[in-house]
């Protein structure tokens, strides 16, 4: 099982939308759906910082008057 701080997004959201699938179907013995749970919440997390992290370059592009982009300002990420 990877680590999911080392995950990409797109590998991140397949692996939670199948933790998901799993925990809906009910097929999962408790002590299994405790652990898909912590795993789906630590994918869920990766996912949003990787979302961030895209939104934060986003919002550093900058552009000109004519609203054409031009190039990035710095941006801090935490």
């Amino acid at each position: 099982m990877a680590d999911v701080k080392d995950m990409s997004f797109e590998d991140a959201m397949r692996e939670l939308e199948a933790v998901v699938g799993q925990l809906e179907r009910g097929e999962v013995p408790l002590e299994d759906s405790i652990k898909l749970y912590e795993r789906g919440a630590a994918l869920k997390a990766r996912c949003e910082a990787k979302l961030k992290e895209a939104e934060e370059k986003i919002a550093a592009i900058t552009l000109d008057a004519s609203g054409a982009p031009v190039g990035m300002k710095p941006f801090d990420v935490q």
